[in-house]
């Protein structure tokens, strides 16, 4: 397993670099946006690593922190997720953003990632709020068809998601969906 690599960024070919250590060996390595705007070619860079190993080939992707490490393994036990998935998240997000959503339950922050459609973003909230089960708080992020179903209406009608959840846990859960949408309009006004 190939942890960390410690060298100088001899060249930069897209989000794909090459890094040559002290010893003379070089890494062809996927870098975050974050790591390509830190380093120029040329310096030395430092970085945590993930090798993928598969039948056709090895890859090796590049991150600035061990948390990105973590989050980007964490991503990579969601079914359905593969590296260059995990990796495209965290390359057009940060670490809080991703937390953030997945406390909040809010899976159109994972939405606006190019490539990432609704139901990869629900799968990848739920699964890894079930993790991290002492941080999420459980009761939030299992609603009901019909209360996504408002959630959405309240969102396409204008309101931030973290709102739109106030608003439907001050309803009656028992009502039908749009008397749900009329109650917690009129909870707003």
């Amino acid at each position: 397993m190939i942890a960390k690599i410690k060298g100088r960024l001899t060249q930069l070919n897209a989000n794909l670099g090459i890094v040559e250590t002290a010893s003379g060996l070089s890494y062809e390595v996927f870098l975050t946006p974050t790591l390509m705007a830190e380093n120029k070619l040329g310096e030395i860079i430092e970085i945590y690593t993930y090798l993928q190993v598969r039948e056709e080939e090895w890859r090796l992707y590049g991150f600035s922190t061990q948390p990105e490490l973590r989050l980007f393994k964490l991503l990579l036990t969601v079914s359905g997720v593969g590296p260059k998935t995990a990796f495209t998240i965290i390359s057009y997000s940060n670490i809080e953003q991703i937390n953030t959503a997945i406390k909040n339950n809010d899976f159109s922050v994972l939405q606006k990632i190019p490539g990432l459609g609704k139901k990869t973003a629900m799968k990848i909230i739920v699964e890894i709020a079930e993790k991290l089960k002492s941080e999420v708080e459980l009761d939030k992020l299992f609603l009901s068809d019909e209360d996504k179903n408002v959630l959405d209406a309240l969102v396409a009608l204008g309101y931030k998601v973290n709102e739109a959840r106030q608003l439907l846990a001050k309803i009656d859960k028992n009502l039908p969906l749009e008397e749900k949408i009329k109650q917690a309009l009129k909870y707003k006004t």
